[in-house]
């Protein structure tokens, strides 16, 4: 059985109210204890693969999940366990998920760890107490089922509170259960979040409070796809670095790679919305604001952790010195706010549903507006534009304007995002060569353009202290230099090799 389900931490303000709304009509209420399992060196828990036996009212039921198809989607399977006497506690049989797609998970985890899995010991690592209220419901064509989870995790004697809300699918189609995920989410208070009972009894049991930053990986595409395919699937991949790293920062998480890793998937997801607009059966303008708003927000620590700790120490050691800074006119948006704003969340889960493939028609028809042309053609199209403005530009960078010589920036930043998600098309092997050309042009512009802002942020400072001045003097005096070495990495793009033409 594949497990597709959203997860909402609920803001403390909207706690009662969802809990209200979900025991609204015919809604159960149970008491839900768990023991989750693992080997001694977490060979489970290092291909996501969770075991646990549960204690539901009075039965006890043994439930082994695993990765799925996409970030949403797991693979489930529940054996119910039959004990002799009502005071028993079952032990964990890995043998009672043999011949399904999870057993088979299983094994692969076990023996990546050099494990036979007839020979495996399981001991017990955290357990949940959770008081659950759920209902079933049709939405559109689905039916779900909302469950409303009060409690707590505990490893040792440390514990984590829980109180969230999860809507799972039980029938038909996705898509109406996120339009129910975006009906509730501008009533209440709540936030996508991926972020496990399983995974946070983990980090419990290791004594930590947050996983670690996800980075983008590539998407799963190849040359037989159409358009709508290769953009779900990029789309998909976005999604899939965005949400655990805004799910972290939303728990308040003070890490700043999960605000860059975050802003990463963010930028890599506004390059996919642009530049493959063409192959996209629908965009909805609304993203592109809520997207460029969160991420601009999420950058402003950024920009003045970097001048605090990075450039003026660099002054300072060159014989600048010490500046003042004004106090700030507004405070610095909260990270965790920005992320569980209601634009982002909307845009987040109508995201989701973008990357879904659409309901197949009941006569077994192509889906009104979808593209059956593999998207070669438009793809080459869409990077031999950019290469060639990217070189265009290169060659008179030094003599453009800041805010064009930026564009330039951005522009070479789509191309590289591009080019890695369409890779497996046009083969990865020519693409790697050609993405490693665009190294020393992106490192070279990414220092220029943070000079940059940095000289524009000392001009402002320098009402509040003179000192300011020192800065943008010597800011600007290695501008110029820095225009050139920009210019001399962007010629090198003209002649590397580009992937996507045929040989």
């Amino acid at each position: 059985m594949t497990e597709f389900e959203l997860k909402f931490q609920i803001e403390p303000r909207d706690r009662a109210a969802v809990e209200g709304a979900v025991a609204h009509g015919r809604s159960t209420r149970e008491r839900l204890q768990a023991r989750y399992y693992d080997t001694a060196d977490r060979a489970l828990a290092a291909q996501r693969v969770v075991l646990r036996i549960r204690k539901e009212g009075r039965r006890w039921v043994q439930t082994a999940k695993a990765p799925g198809g996409n970030a949403l989607e797991r693979h489930e399977h529940n054996v119910e366990i039959d004990t002799v006497k009502v005071g028993d506690v079952p032990l964990p049989r890995l043998e009672r998920h043999a011949g399904t797609p999870v057993g088979a998970l299983i094994d692969k985890a076990l023996r990546a760890a050099g494990q036979a899995p007839a020979e495996v010991r399981l001991m017990p690592l955290y357990a949940t107490d959770i008081r659950r209220t759920t209902r079933e419901m049709r939405t559109g064509d689905a039916r779900v089922e909302l469950a409303f989870d009060r409690g707590e995790v505990h490893a040792g004697d440390r514990s984590h509170p829980v109180c969230e809300l999860e809507i799972e699918l039980k029938s038909g189609s996705p898509q109406a259960l996120l339009e129910l995920a975006r009906r509730w989410r501008m009533r209440y208070g709540i936030s996508l979040d991926t972020v496990s009972k399983a995974s946070r009894g983990e980090r419990l049991a290791k004594g930590i409070d947050y996983g670690e930053a996800v980075k983008a990986e590539p998407p799963s595409v190849d040359k037989g796809m159409d358009g709508p395919q290769v953009f779900r699937a990029v789309i998909g991949a976005c999604l899939a670095q965005i949400l655990p790293n805004a799910s972290e920062v939303a728990a308040g998480s003070p890490e700043p790679e999960h605000v860059h890793q975050l802003r990463v998937g963010i930028r890599r997801l506004r390059t996919a919305l642009r530049e493959m607009a063409d192959l996209a059966p629908a965009i909805d303008p609304a993203w592109e604001p809520a997207l460029v708003d969160a991420f601009r927000a999420l950058g402003r620590q950024r920009d003045r952790e970097h001048l605090e700790q990075t450039v003026q120490p660099q002054i300072e050691a060159d014989g600048g010195p010490q500046v003042t800074w004004p106090a700030l006119a507004e405070p610095e948006p909260d990270p965790a706010a920005v992320v569980r704003g209601p634009s982002f969340q909307l845009a987040l889960i109508s995201l989701i549903a973008a990357s879904l493939p659409p309901s197949e028609p009941s006569d077994g028809a192509t889906p009104a507006g979808q593209h059956t042309e593999p998207a070669r053609k438009a793809l080459r199209a869409r990077l031999s534009k950019l290469h060639r403005q990217v070189v265009r530009d290169g060659r008179r960078f030094d003599t453009l304007e800041p805010e064009a010589q930026h564009r330039v920036r951005k522009r070479l930043k789509r191309l590289r995002y591009l080019g890695e998600f369409v890779a497996p098309i046009f083969g990865k092997g020519r693409a790697a060569r050609y993405l490693k050309a665009l190294d020393p042009a992106q490192d070279a512009l990414g220092a220029h353009n943070d000079a940059a802002v940095a000289i524009n942020a000392y001009r402002e400072a320098a009402g509040h202290d003179g000192r300011a001045w020192f800065a943008v003097g010597w800011l600007s005096a290695r501008q110029p230099q820095g225009a050139l070495e920009c210019r001399a990495a962007l010629d090198k793009i003209a002649q590397a090799r580009r992937f996507w033409k045929s040989s």
